[in-house]
Order: C-alpha cells, then sequence, then structure tokens
C-alpha cells in the first residue's frame, strides 16, 4: 500500500464516496418507490420496473445486500482515510481527517442521495436495480447467512422477515384520500372518482326525486287535460297512475303517444295500450346496484318503495349519472351563491347534493333533504326569521309554509 501514490488513493477515496452515495440514495428510492406505480409499469413491460419489482418481493435480501455493501464501502473509506493521514502528517492527522470524512461522508454519500431518493424515487430504484439483480447473485450466500441471523433475533418479536410482501389492499376511505391529494388530478376528475367511491354507501333515497315532485299523468283527469300535459310536459318518461302515485300503472314514453294525439279517436285508451311496465325499486337499494339494475334490464326509470309497498319517490338513470359526473346542466337553481358569499338554498335539495356543490360536510346518515335535517335537528319547522347553528354553519329560515321550510340562507362562516 506504501508503494501507491497519494494521488491513486485519493480516487479510489472519492470512488468508495460515489459508491457509498449510490448505496444510501438507491435504498431510499427503493423503499419509497410508490408500489401502485410500479405495478402500471411492469405491466407494461418496463424491464426496470419488472426488475425492481423482483428485487421488492423480497426487501429482506434487498436490504441486506445494500446494508452489506454500504457498510463494507464505508470502512473501507475509513481505514483509506486513516492511511492517508498517517502517510501526509502521522499519526496526529488521524482524528481531525476522519472528521473531515464523517462529515464528508454525511453531506455527499448520506443526507444529499438520499434527498435525491426521496425526492426522484422512479429515476435512482429503476436505473439500481439493473445493478443489484447480478449483485444479489454473486453474493446471495453472504446474504442469505445475514437474513438467516436476523430472522433469528426476530423470531421471539413474531416477525417474519422472509416472507413475501405485497402490496396493501386500501379500504374506501384510503383511496378516497389518496384521489383528494392527487395534485395532478383535474378537479372534475377528482370529483368523478370520488363520486364514485361514494355509490355503494348512498342508496337511491339519497338522490331520488320525492313523491311530492314526481310530475305525472292521473287518468282520472279529463281527457283534454291530459293532451295539454303531454304537448307541454318537459320529460321524455312519465308515470301514469289513477288518484295517487301509489296506484300507478306503467310509464309512458311521449315519443309514443305525440304522434296519436291528433287522432280525432285519440282517448284515454291509446295511453294505456302505449304503457310499459312500472319498475319499482326497494328504498335500500344502492346507488352502485341500481345502475346494474338499470343496465342488465334496458330501463332509464322505476319508483322507489317503502318496505309496505308505498312509492316514496322516482329515480331515473340521468339521475344516476348525474351522481358520478355531477350536474348535466350548469345552472344550480337551487343553491344560489349571494355577493356576500352566503348562500340561498331551497329547503328541498338533497343533502348530498348540497355537499358536492358548496364541499360542505353535512351529514347525511339521517334526513334526506335539507328540510328534513333542519326540523330534525330544532324538533320543530321554525317561523321566518329564525337562526341556528347546523353543524357548523349559521342559518337563517327565509320562507316556510304550514309543513315544511321552503328557503334557507347560509351565512358565511367568518
Amino acid at each position: 500500500m506504501n508503494d501507491i501514490s497519494l494521488s491513486i488513493l485519493f480516487g479510489i477515496l472519492a470512488a468508495l464516496l460515489i459508491i457509498s452515495a449510490f448505496f444510501s440514495g438507491s435504498e431510499t428510492a427503493l423503499m419509497t418507490l410508490n408500489r401502485y406505480r410500479l405495478q402500471h409499469l411492469v405491466k407494461k413491460n418496463h424491464k426496470g420496473a419488472i426488475k425492481a419489482h423482483q428485487l421488492l418481493k423480497r426487501p429482506d435480501r434487498l436490504l441486506g445486500l445494500i446494508l452489506l455493501g454500504n457498510n463494507f464501502v464505508n470502512i473501507l473509506a475509513s481505514s483509506l482515510t486513516t492511511l492517508i493521514a498517517i502517510r501526509v502528517s502521522g499519526d496526529n492527522a488521524i482524528a481531525p481527517a476522519i472528521g473531515l470524512l464523517t462529515f464528508g461522508m454525511l453531506v455527499f454519500s448520506e443526507v444529499t442521495p438520499k434527498t435525491l431518493g426521496a425526492l426522484k424515487p422512479e429515476l435512482l430504484a429503476l436505473l439500481s436495480s439493473w445493478i443489484y439483480i447480478p449483485l444479489l447473485k454473486i453474493f446471495y450466500p453472504l446474504v442469505w447467512v445475514i437474513n438467516a441471523i436476523s430472522s433469528l433475533l426476530l423470531w421471539p418479536f413474531g416477525i417474519k422477515s422472509t416472507s413475501n410482501t405485497a402490496i396493501e389492499s386500501l379500504n374506501k376511505d384510503e383511496l378516497k384520500s389518496i384521489v383528494s391529494d392527487a395534485n395532478h388530478l383535474p378537479t372534475r376528475y377528482q370529483n368523478m372518482l370520488l363520486s364514485i367511491l361514494d355509490l355503494e354507501s348512498a342508496s337511491v333515497t339519497d338522490i331520488m326525486t320525492h313523491r311530492n315532485e314526481i310530475v305525472g299523468i292521473d287518468l282520472e283527469e279529463s281527457v283534454e287535460d291530459i293532451i295539454k300535459q303531454l304537448q307541454n310536459s318537459p320529460h321524455t318518461r312519465l308515470p301514469v297512475y289513477k288518484k295517487n302515485i301509489d296506484r300507478v300503472i306503467g310509464f309512458l314514453h311521449l315519443r309514443t303517444i305525440l304522434a296519436q294525439i291528433s287522432d280525432p279517436d285519440f282517448d284515454k285508451h291509446n295511453i294505456t295500450n302505449s304503457l310499459s311496465k312500472p319498475f319499482f325499486i326497494p328504498a335500500s337499494t344502492s346507488i352502485h346496484k341500481q345502475m346494474q339494475i338499470f343496465k342488465a334490464e334496458k330501463l332509464r326509470i322505476g319508483l322507489v318503495v317503502d318496505e309496505y309497498g308505498d312509492v316514496q319517490g322516482l329515480v331515473t338513470l340521468d339521475d344516476l349519472l348525474q351522481e358520478i359526473v355531477g350536474e348535466l346542466v350548469s345552472e344550480e337553481p337551487d343553491i344560489k351563491m349571494q355577493k356576500d358569499g352566503s348562500y340561498l338554498v331551497d329547503a328541498g335539495v338533497t343533502i348530498r347534493e348540497l355537499n358536492r356543490i358548496t364541499h360542505w360536510d353535512l351529514p347525511t346518515e339521517g334526513p334526506k333533504t335539507l328540510n328534513g335535517l333542519v326540523i330534525e335537528y330544532m324538533e320543530t319547522i321554525p317561523e321566518p326569521g329564525t337562526s341556528v347553528k347546523l353543524h357548523g354553519h349559521i342559518i337563517e329560515i327565509i320562507k316556510r309554509d304550514e309543513n315544511a321550510i321552503k328557503l334557507i340562507k347560509f351565512n358565511p362562516k367568518r
């Protein structure tokens, strides 16, 4: 060793610091690599990703190899530094030289590469996997011995370090957090994905048109009134009933009946002969399940019934799609934001719709409409001018009738 020039020794020391930096940075990169992104790259047959995925199947072997290499390099660098210090200034230079080496390794071989590995894990991990695969084959016997000893030390604690690791499954709330924190995902896609994740927990009663607001054809009315209603209807499908919606006899598609209206012999039999069978939906049916049913049955409309068979509301395929993609029209007539930041809200709006539009978090487990939520909270139908704090929001009752609240003002939060 005394025959080797100082310039070569310094060159070897620099190389050892670079190798140490590689081990440190690649370790951080591989351990922080996004496993879902890695799986995506593996499916695209990315060669570096395939190798990295192979390494991460047994992280105990990978860590054993990295720590074996890193410690060997660091010890060798320390010994080389001692040798250089003695040749330059004798024994008195050993302590300062080790201090300089410690500082240099801390900055250049630990903090900097680990920071880079944390910030750019994919870049370092996929490149380093090409080196680790052959190294693991070469040093496998030594790595196996190290892992065996490590496993024995962990065994009393019930930890199996040699078990294969798989990507942990995520529950719905964790997936929602990932989607919400996805900074590069457009807001409209975030909202759609969050809505899809909520489909299982929401039932058709959360989005249905309440029975009091159902527009249909009452066969007890005169033919002239029915014709006028058909000609002016904004809906393409209408329930047909006798006296009340609980006695529905079918659904009428305007396209099949409008051509017959001009017929001089047009009467109610033309309507009943054009009806399709009514379709009933249990109130507890989830939105996700109902979408599957509509698709399987090739239907677009159904009536929601309770456990007694009474009609509670009406649901269409458009309602289900709107729950995913948001409002199908840009105007929000039920929720109007004022110049001062307050909201004037129709009390008949569903709480889910109000939360979706305003990004609030009003409870959806109980009443389905804002009117029901306020009445349940106050245990009475409040008079206009009444103000109350409702789940963190200061509201004011603007309008009501005999049995329901009609208009509510949400004051801006201070």
